[in-house]
């Protein structure tokens, strides 16, 4: 009976062994990224949009490698790093939404479009180029001079969701 005993236990021990080991290759932060991959380089986003917000290169820029240095092991290196992404900002514009019966925009929408390029030199059938584009709306009652700055910044926060799911989470 005892020996019976024994032998489940063991097993039982035995079946968590793949649950631990994928707690490896796995993160918490949803990322799975190959084990053999340490660093990456997150190169300056250029502004190549007709409309230029001057902050924004900079803002996209270090909120994509902020993302990466909390929620990856990846260290950041300048150049030559294991996954490289790089990119432009290929428009920045705003549009009507909803027009009143007066003829007149009752809305706005601020969009930001970007192409990213993203290299995995460890695993190029990881390679990507592709557009992201996000948005948020305004009331057309304020300019958008008044606010650009919290909208960029929440536009921001979904552009690099977005290229971090689609590099190192792979959603």
């Amino acid at each position: 009976m005892k020996r019976v005993l024994i032998i489940k236990r063991v097993l039982v021990l035995v079946s968590f062994i793949p649950l631990l080991y994928g707690c490896w290759i796995y993160s918490f932060s949803g990322t799975s990224i190959a084990p053999d991959v340490n660093t990456i380089t997150v190169n300056y986003i250029q502004n190549r949009a007709m409309r230029v917000n001057p902050s924004l290169s900079n803002t996209l820029t270090e909120t994509l490698k902020d993302k990466y240095r909390r929620l990856t092991k990846l260290k950041l290196e300048p150049d030559g790093g294991d996954l490289v992404l790089e990119g432009d900002i290929l428009s920045y514009e705003t549009r009507s939404l909803a027009v009143t019966a007066q003829e007149v925009a009752a809305q706005n929408r601020l969009t930001i479009t970007v192409n990213i390029k993203f290299t995995n030199k460890k695993h190029p059938e990881d390679d990507f180029e592709r557009r992201f584009e996000a948005f948020e709306d305004y009331a057309s009652t304020m300019s958008l001079d008044q606010v650009e700055s919290n909208l960029v910044d929440a536009i921001v926060e979904k552009l690099v969701e977005d290229i971090f799911n689609n590099t190192v989470a792979k959603w």
